[in-house]
This record gives structure tokens, C-alpha cells and sequence, in this order.
């Protein structure tokens, strides 16, 4: 599969089984670690979570969310919640580090986003599913404590990963007339 076959074949998969060998995915990393990083600062972490682990992960992220719902309606929130770890076998949390530079940070963030599109990529040419997932949960410092990050880290993502697609991809067309602006001698001046 070339990379742009890979790029054009990538969706995001819901659900996933089949477990992914530790050396498939320490790859995947070291292709993610290969982006675009303007400083060279490697502000990338990866946690990777497999096995029991997601549901005490699930469990800890659903009892936080439904701390300040109703009491009635929390045990279904929490229970149906701390599922969500479930849907994948390895679920790779994706974070930065953050520098007191406002700059840096930024151009780190988009480094580190840049690293996960680099990990994506790789997965589908291997033929591996994923689905990229952020949510309330990725602000949230106890999270963040629980996964052994520092509080000033933030977390760009989860990607869910698996060998198997247990439900179907989602396309949908691109508008990519909405998208360009073109500016050259004939289209438009630059102001």
C-alpha cells in the first residue's frame, strides 16, 4: 500500500478486536516520533493501555465524569461509560509536553498532532484500524495524574487500534471547493 493509498483508506473505526503484537505498536510509535517537529523538542508522549488496564481506566474516567450527575442516573452514565476503553484492544494515549514558551507550546501541539496523523498512517498500511478520540476527559487533571503525566501536559488523543473492524468505516464527500482560497496573478491579489 503506498502512502497515499494509506491516506485514502484511512476512517475512523468504532469498534475494533484483535490484539496488536508490543513490537507492532512500538513501531507505529517510532513512525509517529518521525514528524515534523520545528525545535526539535520530541514533546511527544505515548501511553499505551491494553488488557485490564482499559477497564480500570474506563472505570476511573466514567466515575469521574459522573461525579456531578444526579445520583439516580449516574450508575447507568458510569456504567455505559467505562465501556468506552472496551471498543479497542490497545488504545494509545497521545499527549504533549507543554512549554512555558506560548510559542513552543504551539508549534509542540501541532508536532504532536502531526505525530498521531503519523501513527494513523502507518496503522492502515499495516491494515490496522483506528479511531482518534479526545473528549471532556482529556482536561481533566485527575486524568491526567492517573496516567503518570505531568498536570501541565495535554493530551491530544486516544487512538483506538485493532486488527479487526468490528463495525463499518464512515465516508463522506470532501468539498475541497470550500476549502481553497487561491491566490496567484490570475485568481485573486494579495491584500
Amino acid at each position: 500500500m503506498t502512502v497515499i493509498e494509506a491516506i485514502r483508506a484511512r476512517r475512523t473505526i468504532g469498534k475494533m478486536a484483535g490484539e496488536l503484537p508490543r513490537e507492532t505498536i512500538r513501531e507505529l510509535i517510532e513512525l509517529a516520533t518521525l514528524a515534523p517537529n520545528h525545535r526539535m523538542t520530541e514533546p511527544w508522549r505515548f501511553t499505551v493501555i491494553t488488557g485490564t488496564a482499559r477497564e480500570r481506566l474506563g472505570r476511573f474516567w466514567a466515575e469521574r465524569a459522573g461525579a456531578s450527575i444526579d445520583a439516580a442516573a449516574r450508575d447507568a452514565f458510569v456504567e455505559g461509560e467505562s465501556k468506552k476503553p472496551l471498543r479497542a484492544p490497545t488504545l494509545i494515549i497521545v499527549s504533549t509536553r507543554t512549554d512555558p514558551n506560548p510559542e513552543i507550546a504551539e508549534e509542540d501541539f501541532a508536532a504532536t498532532a502531526a505525530a498521531v496523523q503519523n501513527l494513523m498512517i502507518a496503522a492502515q498500511s499495516k491494515g490496522i484500524h483506528t479511531g482518534w478520540k479526545t473528549g471532556k476527559m482529556v482536561h481533566d487533571p485527575e486524568v491526567k495524574k492517573f496516567l503518570g503525566l505531568d498536570p501541565s501536559d495535554r493530551i491530544v488523543g486516544t487512538i483506538y487500534m485493532g486488527t479487526q473492524a468490528l463495525d463499518e468505516a464512515k465516508t463522506r464527500p470532501r468539498k475541497l471547493d470550500d476549502v481553497i482560497t487561491w491566490m496567484s496573478d490570475a485568481e485573486a491579489s494579495i491584500r
